[in-house]
Parts: C-alpha cells; sequence; structure tokens
C-alpha cells in the first residue's frame, strides 16, 4: 500500500470553490469507483487548511490524474492558495485499524 498526505492553505475567498473542486472529485470517483483505492480530503477549523490523504492498494494506480474533475481542480490550483501544497510520501506504517 502506498499512502500520501497533501496539505495547502486557500485565500479565504476561495474556500468554498476549493472545497466545490473537490466535491467533484469524489463524485467522478463514487461514478467510477477504481478499485484499490481510498481517499479523504478534511478542512481543518481555520476553513482554508486542507489535507488530503489517498492510499493505493498494492498492484492498482492511482486514479486522480486521469479525472477530468481532478484536473480541473489541479489548474488553477497556484492561484488560490496563500501556502501552495506540499506532498509527503507516508514510506512506513507503524500501525493501522480499518485501512
Amino acid at each position: 500500500m502506498s499512502a500520501v498526505l497533501v496539505r495547502y492553505r486557500v485565500k479565504p475567498d476561495r474556500a468554498d470553490e476549493n472545497a466545490e473542486l473537490v466535491r467533484a472529485v469524489y463524485e467522478e470517483l463514487a461514478a467510477h469507483q477504481p478499485p484499490g483505492f481510498r481517499y479523504a480530503t478534511f478542512v481543518l477549523d481555520d476553513g482554508v487548511t486542507f489535507t488530503h490523504i489517498a492510499f493505493t492498494d498494492e498492484g492498482h494506480e492511482a486514479p486522480l490524474a486521469q479525472l477530468a474533475s481532478f484536473q480541473r481542480f489541479t489548474a488553477a490550483i497556484a492561484e488560490r492558495c496563500d501556502e501552495p501544497p506540499q506532498t509527503t510520501r507516508l514510506s512506513q506504517q507503524v500501525g493501522s485499524y480499518r485501512l
């Protein structure tokens, strides 16, 4: 299993737009139901810091780059952000529950 964590902060006046773009990704994921992939997005209490975490099982490909909704989401991410996305690959799992 591979795991990736992405964190960024959007401009306050772009938070709703960003959330809508994220929701569109989830709608497309639900329509395609790619196997071996789990994904979640959270926003902190500040309303502008978003964190995405993706898990891809061995033998499967992460589908995000192929989704039209994800391409729209990433197309203008730099314009929406006060703090650009920082990607962390999580390499050694110490433990998990229901992941």
